[in-house]
This record gives C-alpha cells, structure tokens and sequence, in this order.
C-alpha cells in the first residue's frame, strides 16, 4: 500500500506522530522553565499540551493551511496551564524539595561556575511572576518577536514589553546582576549557553 492509499484519518495520526517525535522533547523543556524546573509539573503540562492537540488533530494536521498555527497552539496551551498550575500553588501551597545538582568531584572549575550560574538562573527565574516568567521564556528561550509573544498571552505587545522589562529587573535583583548594555540577541545567546540549549 503506498502513501496515496492510506486513509485521511491515518495520514493524519502520522502526523500527529511525527509531531510528537520531533517536538516533545522541546515542549518539556519549555515547560521546565516555564514551572521554575519543576519535572513532574512539567511532564505533566507537556502531556496536557499533546492530549490536546491529540484531541483537535484533525483540524490541525487535516488542513494544511493550519499547519503553522500548530506550534503557537502548543505554546498557548502550555504557558495557559503554567499559569493554571501556578495559580492552584496559592490556594494549596507546596513545599519544594530542594535537590542538589549532581556533579562530579573531578569537574573543572569552568564547568562548576557554569553550572552555578544556570542554577542561580533557574532558581531565580523560578521566583519570577509566572506571567513575566512566561514573557521572559516566550523571548528569550522561543525566541518569539513581541507581537508573537502578545498573540501567545492574548495581550496587548505594550504589556509583553512591560512584563520583560519587569521580569528582568527581578532577575537582576534576585541574581544582583548589574544591567547590560548588551543587545537582546547576546542575551538570548547567553540564556541559552546557561540553559543549556
């Protein structure tokens, strides 16, 4: 049987498959810094974000004309159920554990001071608002234009703005790093290297 042969319904079960294969491990780590690295709440979200597309797959993989709202689709829905999941930690808070980093003895003391830096980061973009969180992940981990962002939030690219910039003056007084005069790319380029991407 060729690919002309199978069933619309079939062609587009593979492509939900595909997309699974090729996205899911990205989506669970935009889903860690989304929940301040937090693996179960993260897997969870990811699994939330799939049962979703899973459930609208065939307006999404069935058109081809909405193939490209795929992503931006996944992106709301994680960042709406981030935001959900932060929202239900206030009406029954959790006490986190904190689990130490597993690091050999014998690593370089580079590798240790990257290592420390992206835990200082991580623990303090965790601290973050979830909404300026969600800014700050959506720009400079996504790597999505203002209006994108606004359009993933369903705000205006004024408050996408105004939530960067407050986001980030968090992350310098929880990190007590001095502004940069930096542009954005070099920033992105440095939160990825620390996030290890």
């Amino acid at each position: 049987m060729g690919a002309s042969d199978e069933s619309p319904s079939s062609q587009i079960d593979a492509a939900f498959e595909e997309f699974v294969r090729t996205k899911s491990a990205h989506l669970l780590r935009l889903a860690l810094l989304l929940t301040g690295w937090n693996a179960a709440v993260a897997e969870d979200l990811t699994q939330t974000a799939l049962e979703r597309i899973y459930r609208r797959r065939r307006l999404l993989f069935g058109r081809p004309e909405e193939r490209g709202s795929i992503e931006p689709y996944v992106r709301r829905v994680l960042v709406n159920a981030a935001i959900d999941w932060r929202r239900g930690l206030h009406r029954r808070p959790e006490l986190p554990l904190d689990l130490a980093l597993d690091v050999p003895q014998e690593s370089a003391g580079r590798i240790a001071d990257r290592v420390a830096d992206r835990d200082l980061l991580l623990r303090a973009l965790a601290c973050v608002p979830q909404r300026q969180r969600a800014v700050l992940v959506l720009r400079y981990w996504e790597d999505l234009s203002d209006a994108e962002i606004a359009l993933t939030l369903n705000c205006e690219v004024g408050t996408v703005r105004s939530q960067a910039s407050r986001g980030l003056a968090k992350l310098r007084e929880l990190t007590r790093l001095a502004p940069q005069p930096a542009r954005a790319e070099v920033g992105r380029t440095r939160a990825r290297v620390m996030l290890g991407d």
